[in-house]
């Protein structure tokens, strides 16, 4: 089915940004953003950077880093100016006639446990080596780990191999799993299934304080972290290698002209530039459309699910830490793929959430709206009664698997983590693997840098690690569900229990996510409950939660390609599906002075989730790549 409904993203200013400490020096630099002339270059220092950016910055979790000296700084042979970095290394800058640029060795865009993971191995190697190499981690949340839901289950093993005396460290994984169970949910029963999630060892913990904790460790090592900055733009050299990234724009207002405090993004050169964006990253698809990453493997399309969670805080009496558990069924029809999952951490915290497939067929499906109904469940009532909600959140996963990672290299950098795709759907873990590539492709980084290698090693070093061997053995699960929920069941159990991923055979995906959605004349509208303001709220309320702030006076970041398809294609066949599957209420049909229905574009809603991206039928339900405005989601 063609895609109808298409949006594209612009990137613009992030308010009261996180401040980069920077020096106000310059020098020559030569990238420029492909399909772009190069520059005028000026040697003369810029004061555009340091007022932009400013001199002070603590880290994100409250922690000071080490400060660059901004006096320490000496002239070249050619009268550029060159700081002293972090560890003694020497920075460059160059001042081009409309953006700063800034050298490092490494550029690594996303602060979560694959960038983090990276960029901490990274330098270990440094520090075994007695090796000089600068590594730049740029955030797009207004600080690491606002981007990060809290309520998950982890798996250290990756995290053994990386800071083995983790536990010595305070590191804030406290609470093992105490209990492991597996529900089939039917209306009004709860049936108990053997648990496949083996959680024996792990942990529940909050995935954004355990990020927060890794970037003060990467800070001691010497890597230099920048919150509140969204990487825009892939940055390229005459022979179209990657030579670093771009950030966005600031000061832009509404109507897209330049306000007074406008600055334009910096260039960040890298001699390795990593991407570990998480799931549908839209560098990392830009990449991997260009170079034809999936193809070079002939690796299947990716699949993706919407996970819907909030955290709540309950009734210490109810509250268990450590508990697991999952759910399949209800409320969902037993041709859409999906569960919910429950956990108990510490401080009287629970997360809980539903995650639904975006492959579902029927264009009424409001996954927002199934996760309400879960709460009224009378296994799941009970504990929430008396609660309260602390927050919301939304975020798509990608759900491939082993069929669908792509060729992870490309000239000039690779892909890691979510943006690749190692999320073990069975385990519903992703964090130990997204870790373990990270580091592999951070020794990959260093071979080529110290050694004079190639940066091929990491996708070598991946196909001979356990990662690749736990997605083989995974692989078969998800596309089991293809034929339905008990089918799905049961092939999955003979996998599990008799084949032990061992199978001689390995399923396909079945059509991709956009192609699912049946027209809306093969379905029945849904009628959902109104939320009582108790256990289900309305999207306004969850919204609020969310923390989420855009500015007014900032360029929408979503736009519609065809402005026609949504009133000629997706309102009369589909029923107006983007009304529905937005977990945030972006998209909205309301009557024009004719009364004609049009749909509205609420950006200041947005989540961003991603699911926008992710296509469903009619919809191209993807593509919202930059992430704008103000987020704190991880507590």
């Amino acid at each position: 089915m063609q895609r109808f409904l298409s949006i594209s993203s612009k990137s613009t200013s992030l308010k009261n940004q996180k401040q980069l400490h920077l020096p106000l020096v310059s020098s020559v630099s030569s990238a420029t953003p492909k399909g772009q002339s190069c520059s005028h270059y000026f040697n003369q220092k810029s004061p555009s950077l340091g007022s932009r950016l400013g001199f002070d910055r603590v880290f994100s979790s409250g922690y000071f880093p080490n400060r660059v000296n901004l006096r320490e700084h000496e002239r070249n042979g050619n009268g550029f100016l060159r700081s002293k970095g972090l560890v003694g290394e020497i920075r460059n800058y160059s001042s081009e006639t409309d953006r700063e640029s800034i050298d490092y060795d490494v550029v690594i865009v996303g602060a979560g446990p694959a960038g983090l993971s990276a960029a901490i191995r990274f330098k270990q190697l440094c520090q075994e080596k007695n090796a000089d190499f600068s590594v730049c981690v740029v955030e797009k949340g207004a600080e690491v780990g606002a981007h990060i839901l809290s309520g998950n289950v982890f798996e250290p093993r990756a995290l053994n191999e990386l800071l083995p005396q983790w536990k010595d460290e305070e590191a804030p994984i406290n609470v093992p799993v105490s209990s492991d169970k597996f529900w089939l949910l039917t209306k009004d029963r709860a049936i108990s299934l053997p648990s496949p999630f083996d959680n024996k060892g792990n942990y529940v913990i909050s995935l954004s304080q355990l990020v927060r904790w890794m970037g003060v460790k990467a800070e001691e090592l010497g890597v230099e972290i920048y919150p509140g900055f969204a990487a825009s733009e892939i940055l390229y050299d005459e022979d179209n290698n990657v030579v670093g990234i771009g950030t966005n724009d600031m000061g832009v207002a509404k109507d897209g002209s330049r306000k007074e405090n406008f600055q334009r993004g910096v260039a960040l050169k890298g001699r390795i530039t990593l991407l570990a964006e998480g799931c549908r990253g839209s560098l990392s698809q830009k990449i991997m459309k260009e170079y034809k990453l999936r193809e070079k493997v002939q690796a299947q399309h990716q699949t993706y699910a919407l996970g819907i969670k909030e955290v709540w805080e309950i009734d210490e009496k109810k509250h268990k830490p450590g508990a697991v558990l999952h759910t399949l069924g209800w409320p969902l029809d037993s041709k859409t793929y999906g569960g919910s999952f429950l956990y108990h951490m510490k401080d009287r915290q629970i997360s809980i959430g539903l995650v639904v497939a975006l492959n579902y067929h029927n264009p009424f499906l409001n996954p927002y709206e199934e996760f309400q109904k879960l709460k009224h469940h009378p296994s799941i009532k009970p504990l929430l009664e008396g609660g309260t909600v602390l927050q919301y959140g939304a975020r798509t996963l990608n759900e491939g698997g082993f069929q669908s990672v792509p060729y992870p290299v490309f000239p000039g950098g690779a892909i890691i983590g979510c943006s690749a795709g190692f999320l073990n759907v069975p385990k519903i873990k992703g964090t130990h693997t997204a870790m373990k590539s990270g580091m592999l492709a951070a020794e990959a980084t260093f071979g080529v840098l110290h050694e004079g290698s190639n940066m091929e090693a990491y996708w070598d070093a991946l196909r001979s690690s356990w990662v690749w061997e736990e997605l083989h053995r995974a692989r078969n699960y998800r596309p089991a569900f293809e034929y339905g929920l008990f089918p799905g069941l049961a092939l999955s159990a003979l996998e599990h229990y008799v084949l032990k991923g061992k199978s001689p055979f390995t399923f396909k995906h079945g059509k991709p996510d956009h192609e699912a959605t049946n027209v809306a004349k093969l379905h029945s509208s849904i009628q959902y409950p109104k939320p009582d303001g108790v256990l289900s709220f309305d999207v306004p309320t969850s919204l609020h939660r969310s923390n989420t702030n855009h500015n007014h006076d900032q360029p929408a970041h979503l736009h519609l390609r065809d402005p026609n398809i949504p009133e000629t294609v997706n309102l009369p066949e589909y029923a107006g599906p983007e009304s529905r599957y937005c977990p945030a209420r972006v998209y909205e049909y309301v009557p024009n002075e004719k009364n004609q229905l049009k749909l509205q574009i609420n950006a200041q809603n947005c989540l961003h989730c991603k699911t926008q991206v992710v296509n469903i039928g009619i919809s191209t339900k993807m593509k919202c790549p930059n992430n704008i405005g103000r987020i704190y989601i991880g507590i």
